[in-house]
């Protein structure tokens, strides 16, 4: 494996999910090395500065460590659900999940730690953007439209963690059609096969391949129909 591309991953981290989907879907091997992001290997250190998942290093030393670019790096080599045509990495879904949802989703889900304000307030002010997803599904079974695009890929693990926070809450939150879409990559066989749990890497050790077996497109676009 080691002319494969090296993956630094950790399980739940939804910018890590969003990279490895993209890997997956594009059957393409990497060596994966599912790290502690509380205890970071050196040589994750090493190869970005960031030191965040995910971070690939190409065997010919290059590192993409931003999680869209990983996306991309995968997606533009093969794309065989069509992810790319339709709504791109410059989506305003993305960029507004990256940004302002993010910030309230990390303030909602960490509200015990002593934050200014209670868990409520900070999931009210996240669903300010789920509403506008619920709006969107409401029209259209995806948020690139008739099919899943990138943007639907990108957002749905961070859409999973807000779920997460309060799941009894989220059951009868008034987003039947975002609860429907989520559920649908959630129970699809790409997503499966992205959640292999992988040992902690330990320096010296040669990671696992990832994926460890073809992935199934499922309905055809890596989903399971509802």
């Amino acid at each position: 494996m080691n002319d494969l591309p090296v993956l630094y991953s950790f399980r739940r981290c939804p910018y890590a999910i969003r990279a490895r989907m993209a890997i997956a879907a594009a059957s393409i091997e990497v060596t994966i090395r599912e790290v502690l992001l509380k205890d970071k290997p050196p040589e994750l250190i090493a190869a970005s500065v960031k030191a965040t998942v995910p971070v690939l290093v190409l065997p010919d030393g290059n590192v993409i460590d931003e999680s869209l670019e990983v996306m991309g790096w995968a997606l533009s080599q093969r794309d065989p659900l069509g992810w790319l045509s339709g709504e791109g990495f410059s989506s305003d879904w993305i960029q507004t999940c990256d940004g302002e949802f993010k910030y309230w989703l990390d303030r909602y889900k960490y509200a015990d730690r002593g934050t200014e304000h209670t868990a409520e307030h900070y999931r009210r002010e996240a669903e300010v953007f789920l509403r506008k997803i619920e709006d969107r599904l409401t029209g259209f079974p995806w948020l690139g439209g008739e099919a899943p695009s990138v943007a639907d890929v990108a957002l749905f693990p961070f859409i999973r963690q807000f779920a997460g926070v309060d799941p009894a809450w989220w059951q009868s939150a008034p987003y039947p059609g975002t609860r429907m879409w989520l559920a649908q990559w959630l129970d699809g066989p790409l997503f499966s096969a992205v959640m292999n749990k992988y040992p902690r890497w330990e320096p010296g050790q040669p990671g696992a391949r990832f994926p460890t077996e073809p992935c199934s497109a499922g309905t055809g676009h890596g989903v399971t129909a509802q």
